[in-house]
């Protein structure tokens, strides 16, 4: 993955706001966040995330929400105004995972939520 950090106090109602997203599944916003990681490649996803780790992804497909599933994701944030059809709003809707999405670009939405960490310590 391509940023990680580690988080203490942000949720995903507060990357929301940070992200200016819009929620496409997933009505708890009070999950706390553990990490953050940025990445399309989702072997990468497997092999460095840990439980809890929000994913920012420009990659619009099925495996993204069965990534997350295995990965134990907190949830997944789509950047650059992509949108997720039917067929993956509902896979995340079974599998309980969160989908918000973002206009903005995969680097400048990692570096807001760098600033909003940074900030908090």
């Amino acid at each position: 993955m391509s940023c990680s950090a580690a988080l203490k106090t942000l949720t995903l109602a507060d990357i929301r706001n940070l992200l200016d997203a819009e929620v496409l599944s997933g009505g708890d916003l009070s999950i706390q966040v553990a990490a953050i990681g940025a990445a399309d490649l989702l072997s990468d996803v497997l092999a460095t995330s840990k439980m809890g780790t929000l994913l920012l992804t420009g990659l619009v497909s099925t495996q993204v929400i069965r990534t997350a599933v295995v990965a134990d994701l907190c949830g997944v944030v789509f950047v650059r105004g992509k949108k997720p059809g039917d067929e993956i709003l509902l896979l995340a809707k079974e599998s309980k995972i969160p989908v918000l999405c973002t206009r903005l670009k995969m680097f400048e939405a990692a570096g807001r939520l760098y600033m909003a960490i940074s900030e908090s310590r």
